[in-house]
This record gives C-alpha cells, structure tokens and sequence, in this order.
C-alpha cells in the first residue's frame, strides 16, 4: 500500500506530497547523499535541488523520463544514477553537472546521446547498458578521462574508431550486442585492462598478444573457432581458454578467476551503485 501511495503522490506537486516523498528530509544530508531509488518516482522532488552541496544522487529504478531544469543547481554533483527508469532521451540539464564523474543510466530506452554529453570532462565511469543503442554515439569518444565504459545489451555492430582516442580507457564491457567480428579498433588500444565481448555473433578473434596493458578478456557464448592469442599471464575466459602460453592447471572449459578478479556487475534494481572514487 505505501509503494502505491507514493506512486499516486509522485503526481502532485504540492509542499506536502514532496515532503512526504522525501521522508522529512529538509536539510542537506551530513554525508552529501540522496538516495531515492526504488520509490516509484515520475518527477523529481524539487526540493532535493536546494541541496547545492550535494555529491551523490541516485534514482535508480522510479518511473522518470525527465528531470526539471532545477537539476543545474546540483553543480557539485560527482555521482548521478539513472539506470533503471524510462529516459527515451538523456535530459539536457545532466550535461550541465560538469562535476560528474560517474553517470550510470543503463536499463531505459536510449537510442543515442546528446552532443553535449562532451561538457562532462571529467566523467571517468558511464553505464549504458541495456538500452536501445546501434551505435556507439561518438560523442563518448571526446570523453578523454573516462576509464570504464559499460555498453552491453544494447544492438552495436561495429565501434568508432574514435574510440582510440580515449587513452585513459581501462575497462570495456560489450557483452549482449550484435558484434559479428572483433572491433579493429580495440586492437589498437594498448591501455586496455579489461574487453569483455561475451555474448555476441563472433566467428575469429585475432590475436591480442601484442596488448601490454591486458589482464582479462572474456569471449564467451561466440560462435568462434578459435581463442584469442594473449600474452603471458593474461586470463581468458571462454572455449578453449584453458589452452594459454602459461602453463596453469585445467579447470575445465572456462578458467576460473579469482574474486577479486571477477568483473563488477551493473547496478542492480532496487539497489544504488557502488560509489567508485573519482
């Protein structure tokens, strides 16, 4: 009853109902955070952009598709979470929060980002998997300090060559999409620490023993005919992986990885993102 109540108070507009929705928060947070995921949200509270001092906002799994102009008095925002809302188009008013360093707005309906996505410079982590994207927008490409891309489960055939230009890039996550080959352009990334690119339509992976920087490429559920060459002490975790240049103990058809190893999983619904450092 009190999820439904909050879905219908979501509505109105008055002092009250966004008090109630708010749960008696009046002042500025001691640890510059709101967090309102998961409260059947269609409109932001208005009152939490009085809080200009705010860090961490997130509104991950509510029933936003816009947020008010208000949002730009959040200047010292350095983490927005999105994911898990019904955004067809990223507001214009995010790409004003030049602090952001973490923008997480996988699982809604994008079809493809704004150019003034390149005002946030100093964004180093963006989440958009799960979304409706057939290309890789190459404005993310101007994003020169981002470290860790997300785009898995949208429909991406190919990647920008752009994309080389991103030489501060670690990890890329590609997993769910339509890849039917292994995109050239990551073959030309040295930095790379992490290429994930499970879960596509690719029949040959080239070799990857000329990347410095590799630790960890998984390439599994593809229709390949072979394993990705790597260098010594890369992990892989596909068919065939156990086959590397290092000689290491089988395990059967996929390496194991240790915990600390194993990729991080995108934000679950009904719970907020772990706070990366900036």
């Amino acid at each position: 009853m009190g999820n439904n109540l909050k879905a219908i108070v979501a509505f109105v507009p008055s002092s009250k109902c966004q008090k109630y929705l708010l749960e008696d928060l009046e002042e500025m947070p001691v640890d510059k955070m709101v967090d309102m995921s998961g409260r059947q949200l269609r409109r932001l509270p208005l009152h939490i952009c009085s809080f200009r001092e705010l860090v961490k906002l997130y509104l991950s799994d509510n029933n936003l598709n816009h947020l008010p102009p208000e949002l730009e008095q959040l200047q010292n925002l350095q983490i927005l979470a999105l994911d898990f809302n019904n955004f067809k188009a990223l507001p214009l008013v995010v790409c004003t929060l030049k602090q952001l360093c973490i923008l997480y707005l996988g699982n809604n309906k994008l079809c493809s980002l704004p150019l003034e996505l390149r005002l946030l410079q100093n964004l180093k982590t963006l989440w958009i998997e799960s979304n409706c994207l057939q290309y890789l927008p190459e404005v993310v490409c101007e994003l020169s300090l981002l470290k860790t891309l997300h785009a898995g489960s949208n429909a991406l055939r190919t990647l920008p060559p752009q994309l080389q230009c991103l030489q501060e890039l670690r990890t890329i996550w590609l997993s769910g999409n339509l890849l039917s080959e292994f995109p050239p352009v990551l073959l030309n990334m040295p930095f790379l620490e992490v290429i994930d690119v499970d879960r596509n339509s690719i029949r040959f992976f080239p070799s990857l023993a000329h990347l410095p920087g590799l630790k960890l490429v998984i390439y599994d559920h593809n229709p390949c005919r072979n394993a990705p060459k790597v260098a010594k002490g890369v992990r892989r975790v596909g068919r065939w992986s156990e086959e590397t240049p290092e000689p290491r103990k089988r395990s059967g058809a996929v390496i194991d990885i240790t915990l600390d190893e194993k990729p991080l999983l995108p934000p679950a619904a009904k719970t907020k993102p772990e706070a990366e450092p900036c």
